[in-house]
């Protein structure tokens, strides 16, 4: 039997936020920025947690044992992932993207509970579509090190498209608004409209 390897937290915070047109870690859907909330729910739930960002955003935190900056080498979405395998490659990674606002610590004890090691990744799926939600999964060690020959390989960077064809258990949260991405005004003001107030 496989000696279950560690889990440790990734919140992805260097994306550019083109569309939303300002930094979506910044925006507060629960009385702190987003990156930090996330933060808090993975260090609840991972043995080490980590903020993946960009070069030119370190000095907007205080420490830097707590980052894991870029390292350009990978293209897409998969860079940051990637970057913080290679500092850490023999652990898992539960990665979550800023752009998550209905994320909670309900929906990732399901996620860690129907985990399975023996696949290239977890990854919540909404149940209509069935599709994998990359930037919300656990990435397991084998599944990153075919991410890096997916790259390499040139035909896309589309970490959706490489789970799509990988080994992927899929976990469907109890409700699809859990998995509801705000990457515009549009879906901020939605996203905003829907939280129950606390």
């Amino acid at each position: 039997m496989m000696k279950e390897r560690e889990v440790y937290g990734l919140v992805l915070a260097g994306g550019k936020s083109t569309r939303m047109g300002r930094d979506k870690g910044s925006i507060v859907y629960h009385d702190i920025p987003q990156r930090d909330y996330l933060y808090g729910l993975l260090t609840s739930l991972c043995k080490k947690t980590f903020y993946s960002i960009r070069e030119d955003q370190q000095e907007e935190f205080k420490s830097d044992d707590h980052l894991i900056v870029d390292e350009n080498i990978f293209r897409g979405p998969l860079n940051g992932i990637l970057s913080a395998h290679r500092k850490f490659p023999d652990v898992a990674w539960l990665v979550l993207a800023c752009d998550l606002p209905f994320i909670d610590l309900a929906m990732l004890n399901k996620l860690l509970e129907e985990r399975n090691q023996n696949c290239h990744a977890t990854a919540f799926s909404v149940s209509q579509s069935g599709l994998p939600e990359p930037l919300a999964a656990i990435w397991e060690p084998e599944g990153l090190k075919g991410a890096i020959g997916y790259l390499d390989n040139g035909s896309s960077s589309c970490p959706r498209k490489y789970l799509i064809n990988s080994n992927v258990k899929l976990v469907v949260p109890e409700k699809d608004l859990g998995l509801l991405n705000a990457n515009s005004e549009e879906d901020y003001k939605e996203a905003l409209s829907k939280l129950v107030p606390r």
